[in-house]
């Protein structure tokens, strides 16, 4: 699976990003497909995830009721809207292709190169 993230940038706090991810290469139409974050120095933390077929979704709880992710099956695109942005949302964005529901970094089968969201206050 190929993923590429389009859509970081630079928002004031309370403002709104919607990041995208390009997917290809998918041979099942079952992942789980997730955003992640990471800042230096940490961990990279999971975000938001959705089962590619069922549309089930999941998230982390500093982002639920703000971020809403969602898949385009026509366009092959993973989107992770973003709102009421606050400064410690600043980090690199990736997303990810896994088999099963994944929230742990370490389990994430493929990656996309990452993408900057910084919010200023």
């Amino acid at each position: 699976v190929q993923l590429q993230a389009f859509g970081g940038g630079l928002v004031h706090a309370g403002g709104s990003l919607r990041l995208s991810c390009a997917v290809s290469g998918l041979t099942t139409s079952d992942n789980f497909m997730s955003w992640f974050r990471q800042t230096p120095g940490k961990e990279r933390e999971f975000v938001a995830g959705i089962r590619w077929r069922e549309g089930t979704k999941r998230y982390a709880d500093s982002v639920k009721g703000r971020f809403t992710i969602s898949r385009d099956s026509a366009k092959k695109t993973v989107d992770l809207q973003m709102n009421n942005l606050k400064p410690e949302d600043t980090a690199v964005y990736y997303c990810a292709s896994s088999s099963g529901v994944v929230t742990r970094a370490v389990e994430a089968g493929s990656w996309g190169q990452g993408t900057l969201v910084t919010v200023s206050s």
